[in-house]
């Protein structure tokens, strides 16, 4: 069985090595000891969410304060690929669970959208408000399925933002049900066909949007203008699917094709 992950401070984490001792305390402390229930000698992973994971076992639990000595370090190598889900903002919590799904699937970055269709606004402190609830939301499901990255959460956008960020991607996707190309068919033409950018660093993710609209799905003229700024429309499968399952199975289809599962 995988152990606990709790996160905390990159700096505090990044100098420690195996045999250090570290205190892990503030809401995440106090949940491992209070909620957990922690006890000394079991095990613990406690990440960055930046790609570092220190294994570790516990020494000591008590007044919201876990101590731990670090059995080893375990940089989590940087994927070759970026997955980002546009996801567009919905009602009844839906574009959190879509969040929140993708997250334990693997996902790296999330993006609000305020579609042309969204019955959600984020106006004003809403936004901010919004995008604090996405935030926990992926950190959340990030330490539920044990990851060391949590996934970066974008300001929210709207439409003419979004064509920016399709401009700036390596390839974007909408899915969309009147599609005819799937997005395994699309990924695999792309990847035989893509070069890396001239003065990208070695290194450096080719990041791949994946859009996803609202209940009552995008407009044309949305759609047309994603199409005039490079992305591709893209099929899932033969049955519509809600917008909070649509961006899941994008990820988990980009996952296969990309060889991460």
């Amino acid at each position: 069985m995988s152990n606990p992950v709790f996160y905390a401070d990159p700096a505090e984490l990044a100098p420690l090595g195996p045999g250090d001792s570290f205190a892990l305390s503030g809401p995440e402390g106090r949940h491992a000891v209070t909620v957990k229930r922690l006890a000394a000698g079991e095990p613990v992973d406690v990440c960055d969410g930046a790609g570092l994971r220190l294994v570790c076992r516990v020494t000591a639990a008590g007044a919201g304060v876990l101590e731990v000595v670090v059995a080893s370090v375990q940089p989590e190598p940087v994927q070759p690929h970026e997955l980002v889900l546009v996801q567009a903002l919905a009602k009844g919590d839906r574009d959190e669970l879509a969040i929140e799904t993708a997250t334990e699937l693997g996902v790296d970055g999330v993006v609000p959208w305020q579609a042309e269709r969204s019955i959600v606004r984020w106006k004003a402190d809403k936004g901010a408000k919004g995008e604090a609830k996405w935030r926990n939301a992926v950190s959340g499901a990030a330490k539920q399925a044990r990851r060391a990255r949590v996934p970066w959460v974008g300001e929210v956008v709207g439409t003419k933002a979004l064509v920016a960020l399709i401009r700036a991607a390596d390839l974007a996707l909408v899915l969309h049900e009147d599609a005819t190309d799937t997005v395994p068919g699309i990924v695999r033409t792309w990847r035989g066909a893509a070069k890396t950018p001239a003065g990208s660093p070695p290194g450096t993710p080719r990041r791949i949007l994946m859009l996803v609209g609202p209940e009552g799905g995008m407009s044309a003229a949305e759609v047309a203008a994603f199409q005039d700024a490079g992305a591709r429309t893209a099929l899932l499968g033969h049955h519509v699917l809600r917008s909070s399952t649509a961006g899941p199975a994008g990820v988990v289809l980009l996952s296969h094709e990309l060889g991460r599962w």
